[in-house]
């Protein structure tokens, strides 16, 4: 067969990972990813109402970008949070309006940086980590999540709430899968019962924010003038973020 003589344009996309938290076996422990540039193929995608009703039509985006030899179910969401913004720059540029506060703002996305993060702490390949929760001086160990695991947490959620209109236990069906062992019990009857009964609320506030500053992702606050004056906010991801022209 006669190779094509269309090539498509790439980019190497680095993780805020690096790589480390990935099996050295594993194609994404190479701390990058290669992707397309969009075309019409994928302009398709981001209009496909199925996809957008049902709540894929991201993830079959980037999929559909990506053209290293990976499993997507793996990429943990720090890391799919920096394909997805170099997704939105090399398919609508680098220039992102939105309003905040009554007023237009517009950020840089290239100048976006991955967040820094203590290498030293992530044992290569090993996506396990401990703490100490501070009121209750409990050591738990826990894992980033992965696609994989969002996935399944969307889906008991979803589950839940079929049982239950009124139920909303996003917040403890998140920690539940996060969380892999308690004082050193890694049975998942012990870790939810921990977090259903035993969990205080300002020891759970103290873990998520721990996970904020320690987990590798893309640093999304960024100084925009507002008023008159610079403030320190997180870019919004809106509708206007892959679909520019929409009038939200």
């Amino acid at each position: 067969m006669e190779e094509s003589k269309f090539k498509f344009p790439t980019e190497t996309i680095e993780l805020p990972s690096k790589g480390l938290i990935y099996p050295e076996d594993n194609p994404l422990s190479s701390g990058t990813i290669e992707m397309k540039y969009m075309t019409a193929k994928e302009e398709d995608i981001l209009s496909n109402q199925s996809y957008i009703q049902n709540g894929t039509v991201l993830d079959k985006l980037l999929k559909s970008l990506i053209i290293s030899k990976i499993d997507y179910n793996e990429l943990i969401v720090g890391d799919k949070n920096a394909i997805m913004i170099a997704a939105r720059v090399l398919g609508y540029g680098k220039d992102y309006e939105f309003e905040y506060k009554g007023e237009r703002v517009s950020v840089d996305l290239s100048t976006l940086e991955n967040k820094v993060f203590d290498e030293k702490a992530i044992t290569r390949g090993v996506n396990e980590f401990p703490f100490t929760l501070p009121s209750s001086d409990t050591k738990i160990t826990y894992k980033l999540l992965t696609h994989k695991d969002e996935m399944a947490i969307d889906a008991e959620i979803k589950g839940m709430k079929k049982i239950n209109k009124n139920a909303d236990p996003a917040v403890s069906t998140r920690l539940k899968a996060m969380i892999l062992s308690v004082n050193g019990d890694d049975d998942r009857k012990t870790v939810r019962e921990f977090v259903d009964n035993y969990l205080l609320a300002r020891d759970a506030r103290a873990f998520r924010q721990h996970v904020r500053e320690v987990q590798p992702d893309v640093d999304l606050n960024v100084m925009v003038e507002v008023n008159g004056g610079m403030e320190a906010i997180d870019i919004p991801i809106t509708v206007n973020f892959f679909w520019p022209d929409a009038s939200v």
